[in-house]
């Protein structure tokens, strides 16, 4: 339980018959009635500890500590099973708040006042009431909004590498994102697991300081916390999602940041459990795992309310394989890739279109959505840009001299595409409409001829020649 819950308990069982300990887990003898997640309470010398059943079989129950394991003895410690799982505290005053991994204040303010107590494991959504995600959020970010389109209800996840700067573009999403239309109720969940103590105050700092914090629920589990906390850290903050949008119909996406080092964690547990490892020493269960959290987004019939979830994870060697992308590329809706040569260059946000994808972006696109020239725009950005990538390459082989005054238009395409397009100020929004202008400047370098992807009656709408139905 955290802070601010009931303090009267009822102990459905009690043991004293401890066989061993092993880091942060504890063996118990195995005691009837004993269910998996089940919440603990440790009493050593009177100081009590929080833990949590993650195994139960025939002969023994492992109970994992919320904290240290220090001074717990064998035939000495009470362990005392709760009779329920854990449960976090929800409110709508958790806007603009900033939370640990278990929904304890960290902020200098108050308690919250509950209005109910949910179970941070959640509960399954029926596939049967679930609808196709096919609306537009706004991000603000030229690179996202126009080619990697996020949608309500998606899971769209940015593998990144150490060194890159996916904690600025998440702090960048939390501050501009938004949904379109009048009515729409848009909050953000913001979730920071095993950050170091320099990235939390970053984070803590930027979320004091941005505009948007009073939409905003944050929660942050540094390097230092236990491992329980930073395994509860996503679903607690999952769990605060879903309560803005269920109960109060508001369009919530959920950032959480760095899903490796939750794995890492999973995998410590694992180890400590002496569980036969799978790929690379992760557990085996792993995909099953990330999927429990990852298969909470979606939107519901007869609700108004959706759920978007935007995990960031740091690809190991920047490989792509590594079971942590691999297993999350299996599970979402695409992915953002983050390219440590375009960070070279000086490109911010350095996402690599190439490697990244969004697969419900033709559902969220279009007339009503966006605009109507969207998806032609799409087409042709990425025709040419593959093009003059494609030239770059050949003139480290023949020379640039000898290229044609149509591949040479290319080239310059693909530098403009990267500095103009792709390239974008830390803390410059730009809407939709400006995305695809900045777009259409960039196509007028080309030949009109050689769009190809574009409609006729679409290039005399919107190319600058044509602007307002009348050349230049």
């Amino acid at each position: 339980m955290t802070r601010g819950a009931p303090v009267t308990k009822l102990y459905s069982k009690a043991s004293k018959q401890i066989f061993g300990v092993r880091g942060a887990l504890i063996f118990v003898k195995a005691l009837s009635g004993i269910s998996y997640g089940e919440l603990v309470e440790i009493d050593v010398d009177g100081d009590t500890r929080l833990g949590q059943v993650i195994d139960v079989s025939k002969d023994v129950v492992i109970v994992q500590v919320f904290g240290s394991s220090l001074g717990v003895a064998t035939g000495k410690t009470v362990v005392k099973f709760l009779g329920e799982t854990l449960k976090i505290p929800v409110s709508a005053d958790m806007l603009g708040r900033i939370f640990d991994g278990l929904a304890r204040p960290i902020d200098g303010g108050p308690q919250i006042i509950p209005e109910d107590y949910l179970d941070i494991h959640g509960e399954p959504l029926n596939p049967a009431v679930r609808i196709p995600p096919s609306e537009f959020i706004e991000t603000g970010i030229s690179v996202i909004d126009g080619m990697l389109t996020l949608v309500r209800g998606q899971k769209l996840p940015i593998f990144s590498g150490s060194g890159l700067p996916h904690n600025k573009l998440a702090m960048q999403i939390v501050r501009q994102a938004a949904v379109r239309g009048s009515g729409e109720k848009f909050a953000v969940v913001f979730g920071a697991i095993g950050v170091t103590h320099e990235e939390a105050m970053y984070f803590l700092s930027e979320l004091k300081a941005m505009g948007a914090l009073d939409r905003t629920i944050a929660f942050i589990a540094p390097a230092s916390a236990s491992t329980v906390e930073k395994l509860a850290l996503p679903r607690t903050a999952l769990t605060a999602a879903e309560f803005l949008a269920w109960k109060y119909d508001m369009h919530v996406l959920t950032i959480l940041t760095d899903m490796t080092n939750y794995c890492e964690a999973l995998k410590e547990v694992s180890a400590a459990r002496e569980e036969v490892p799978g790929r690379r020493g992760y557990p085996g269960y792993m995909y099953t795992d990330l999927a429990t959290m990852y298969e909470r987004a979606g939107r519901v019939a007869n609700k108004k309310g959706s759920m978007t979830i935007m995990p960031i994870l740091t690809m190991p060697d920047d490989d792509i394989t590594h079971p942590i992308p691999d297993l999350t590329g299996y599970i979402t809706e695409g992915q953002i890739v983050l390219s440590r040569d375009l960070w070279r260059k000086g490109i911010y946000p350095p996402v690599d279109v190439f490697l990244s994808l969004s697969r419900l972006m033709k559902e969220g696109i279009g007339p009503g959505k966006t605009r109507d020239d969207h998806r032609e725009v799409f087409a042709q950005l990425m025709s040419a840009y593959s093009e003059g990538t494609y030239l770059r390459e050949l003139i480290t082989i023949v020379g640039v001299e000898s290229l044609t005054q149509r591949d040479r238009k290319y080239l310059e395409f693909a530098d403009e595409f990267e500095k103009r397009f792709i390239n974008q100020g830390e803390y410059e929004r730009r809407s939709i409409e400006e995305t695809l202008d900045i777009a259409w400047e960039l196509l007028a370098i080309l030949p009109e001829d050689e769009l190809r992807q574009v409609k006729p009656e679409t290039i005399r709408k919107y190319h600058p020649k044509y602007r307002g139905g009348k050349a230049e």
